[in-house]
């Protein structure tokens, strides 16, 4: 019988990249036989600077019937795909606004043992998209997570050349995600189903 996993994919987003990456990685989940859900960290930035600019509003407006994360999407599953974009090489604020309302299940320490992965963008190639995603991974460390990330670990990733996690070079946000990000999606998610299938059949037969 095989083993059930539940993928939580969690994200922030402004004007639509990161959304794409989150969805994709939602599809290639569940083409993987994960159960998923996608849920994006709530706006903080006040609607007159949502409102400035025409693809944040645009993409807020799009994308306003998709959840907002709570902790019980967190306590669901067994895997978490944190995406963000890079902010001066670090987390965006709202996504790091959910993280940082964990701490009770923290403390009980259900955020132990689940599996984590991440994924991100930058305007540039050089733009922070590494920090951006170490900075990610230094919270699941004290989480006791299992970091799955997806490495050089096919041929694909000697393409797109970040063993971290998916990312993408937006530019003013006129470059859309293409094949080669899709690409490195489909590896991270179908990556972090195998090894969460692996370690929870492993600990259930360990018990």
């Amino acid at each position: 019988m095989t083993t059930s996993v539940n993928v939580s994919v969690i994200y922030y987003s402004s004007t639509g990249t990161i959304s794409t990456i989150a969805k994709a990685l939602a599809k290639d989940a569940e083409n993987a036989g994960a159960q998923v859900r996608l849920r994006k960290a709530a706006e903080l930035a006040p609607r007159a600077a949502v409102s400035s600019n025409p693809a944040w509003a645009e993409h807020a407006e799009a994308t306003a019937s998709i959840l907002e994360v709570s902790p019980d999407d967190m306590l669901w599953a067994d895997a978490v795909i944190l995406g963000s974009p890079t902010r001066y090489g670090n987390v965006a604020a709202q996504l790091k606004q959910f993280l940082d309302t964990l701490g009770g299940l923290w403390q009980a320490g259900q955020l132990a043992d689940k599996v984590y992965s991440g994924f991100t963008a930058s305007s540039t190639a050089h733009g922070g998209q590494e920090s951006t995603l170490l900075a990610l991974y230094n919270t699941i460390y004290h989480f006791g997570g299992i970091l799955v990330p997806p490495g050089y670990t096919a041929p694909s990733k000697f393409v797109d050349g970040n063993p971290y996690g998916t990312s993408h070079v937006s530019g003013q946000g006129d470059i859309p995600v293409a094949e080669q990000t899709l690409t490195a999606a489909r590896v991270q998610a179908e990556r972090v189903v195998k090894f969460t299938r692996a370690i929870k059949a492993g600990l259930a037969a360990g018990n």
